[in-house]
C-alpha cells in the first residue's frame, strides 16, 4: 500500500508534513492547474505502482494509527472504490439522503454505506485495476470528487464505500477553488464522526 499527496502549492508545509507521516509521494500543484487536473496525475501515478494507492488531499489530517486502519478497509473492500472521509455540508444536496443512510446503518451495526457518488476528494482510494479505464473516462470540467467516481462507477458497476467513522478529519481553511456547482457554504467542512484522535 502506497500513499499520494495531491497538495495546492499554497499548502506546501501542510502537505510535506502529511507526506512525511505517510512516506507519500507528492503532486504539488505549482501553477494552479485545478484539483481535477492534480488528482489526475496521482492516479496516473498509482496505476505505474505495484501496489494500491490511497489518495488523500494536502488538508485531511489521519486520525491515529491510520495506516493499518486503512489498510483494514482495502482488505475487506477490495474491490470497491474506498472513501475514508464522510463530512458535513459540502455537496449540500447529498447530506440529507447521507444523513438517512447513516442512521439506517446505526441501527443493524454497520460500519460504512455505499453510496452513488463520490462526494468527497478528501481520502479515498480506487482498485488497481479500474485506474487506467477510470482514467479515460474522468470528465475534466468536472470537480475531481464527482470526475473520479462518476467514471469509476461507470467501469465498476459499483457504488462507492465510505467509512462511516471517519479515518482523516478535514482542515477546514482557505479554500484554493471555488465550488464548480455555484453553491456558497459558510457552513463547517468537518468529518462527521471520526475513528480516533487525530495525529494532530
Amino acid at each position: 500500500m502506497k500513499f499520494a499527496v495531491v497538495a495546492h502549492h499554497s499548502r506546501r508545509e501542510q502537505a510535506q508534513r502529511l507526506a512525511a507521516v505517510l512516506g507519500a509521494e507528492i503532486f504539488m500543484d505549482e501553477e494552479s492547474h485545478g484539483s481535477t487536473w492534480n488528482h489526475r496525475r496521482a492516479l496516473v501515478w498509482a496505476n505505474d505502482q505495484p501496489d494500491r494507492v490511497i489518495i488523500i488531499e494536502d488538508d485531511a489530517i489521519p486520525v491515529e494509527n491510520f495506516i493499518n486502519k486503512a489498510a483494514l478497509w482495502l482488505m475487506r473492500f477490495p474491490e470497491h472504490l474506498v472513501s475514508y472521509y464522510l463530512g458535513t455540508s459540502r455537496p449540500p444536496q447529498y447530506q440529507p439522503a447521507v444523513t438517512e443512510m447513516i442512521k439506517a446503518a446505526d441501527k443493524v451495526g454497520r460500519d460504512h454505506i455505499l453510496f452513488k457518488r463520490l462526494i468527497h476528494g478528501v481520502c479515498y482510494s480506487v482498485p488497481k485495476k479500474d485506474i487506467p479505464a477510470t482514467l479515460e473516462r474522468m470528465d475534466m470540467d468536472a470537480a475531481a470528487d464527482f470526475s473520479i467516481g462518476d467514471a469509476w462507477m461507470s467501469v465498476s458497476q459499483k457504488e462507492i464505500c465510505y467509512t462511516i467513522y471517519s479515518l482523516t478529519e478535514h482542515e477546514d481553511g482557505e479554500r484554493c477553488e471555488f465550488n464548480r456547482d455555484g453553491v456558497t457554504s459558510r457552513n463547517v467542512r468537518k468529518a462527521r464522526r471520526l475513528s480516533g484522535p487525530t495525529q494532530w
